[in-house]
């Protein structure tokens, strides 16, 4: 009987030790819940002022929603220089050190990780078109593991603000880089509504920042004013273009506001910043668990509006009606 009593005791004794153990063991997983730390790749195709931007959209979008640098996110922020060879090490790198998540800023970016990699989540930006890219089954059902926002131009409403501004323009000339599906997207689009609206288009591509001024150079003497979409290779080296279109006297319709603070004459187009901030805010939903890229529709760009550079107009003898003016933002 005795014997029997010290058994019970020392069972209840294991009991309550077993429970309490439990008890710890769920505050702990709890907690390292709390405290996880995440890694997130970011791939910038090549530096200038749009892509700039989008990252940085991207990293103050994740500060807002509580991924902080130095607190609970570490970035590896890497820029291939408008190199492939360097994609290719860039994103093999985020592979083999399992990042949670890859950001990919401009398509190729964003075309090299995705062959990389179908388990690591992809938020894209800078991308036109994800669907003609290749990178998701389609724009409003993705499937796989790439969504992000796209950076498709209102370009029906840029030609509108080149006729509005140049109305005595019959040929419009275009510079692009025909490696950059985004820009073939653009152009294509571009020369329809132009020639539909009666106006003449010119072309000339290019490969390399090398290019543009003799591509330039070859349209002037042919049109009466430029378009240029969101291309990568131009929008690194925009005063190139523009020494020979300000020598030529032609304005420049730009497919973004950081090319017309570069030189051209005005835009209604994206803000990067903007753009960069919705892709953060996807990257955080599937950070959080919230959601998963198959099923996020792509994203278009939210904050559109005009930007005119006063100065280039006075070099062009050109002058911005009031209703324009009014409602953009004006570049000195």
């Amino acid at each position: 009987m005795m014997f029997s009593k010290k058994m019970k005791m020392a069972a209840l004794g294991l009991a309550a030790v077993m429970s309490f153990s439990l008890l710890a063991g769920c505050g702990s997983q709890n907690k390292s819940g709390a405290d996880k730390k995440y890694n997130v790749g970011v791939v910038q195709l090549v530096e200038h002022d749009a892509l700039d931007a989008a990252n940085k959209g991207f990293v103050d979008a994740l500060k807002e929603r509580g991924f902080e640098v130095g607190k609970n996110l570490t970035i590896d922020n890497q820029n291939a220089q408008a190199d492939q060879s360097n994609l290719q090490n860039i994103g093999q790198r985020f592979v083999t050190n399992k990042v949670d998540l890859i950001y990919a800023i401009a398509t190729p970016a964003a075309q090299t990780v995705a062959n990389l990699t179908k388990d690591i989540p992809i938020v894209g930006c800078a991308i036109t078109d994800y669907e003609a890219a290749k990178l998701v089954k389609s724009n409003k059902a993705p499937g796989g593991n790439v969504t992000g926002a796209s950076d498709m131009n209102p370009i029906k409403e840029q030609i509108d603000l080149l006729v509005k501004l140049c109305p005595n323009a019959k040929t419009i000339g275009c510079v692009y880089t025909s490696s950059e599906v985004n820009s073939e997207i653009q152009y294509k689009v571009m020369k329809e509504y132009a020639e539909s609206k009666g106006l003449k288009v010119e072309a000339a591509t290019i490969s390399t920042v090398n290019d543009i001024q003799q591509a330039a150079q070859s349209l002037t003497g042919k049109v009466d004013a430029f378009y240029v979409p969101t291309d990568n290779v131009i929008a690194s080296a925009m005063p190139t273009l523009i020494s020979v279109t300000e020598a030529a006297k032609k304005p420049v319709i730009c497919g973004e506001s950081n090319m017309v603070k570069a030189g051209g004459l005005a835009t209604y187009g994206i803000d990067y910043y903007q753009l960069g901030r919705q892709a953060g805010m996807m990257a955080a939903d599937i950070l959080e668990g919230k959601a998963k890229p198959a099923n996020m529709e792509i994203q278009s760009a939210k904050n559109l509006k005009a930007a005119v550079n006063k100065k280039n107009a006075a070099k062009l003898g050109i002058t911005i009606p009031e209703d324009v003016l009014k409602n953009a933002d004006i570049i000195e």
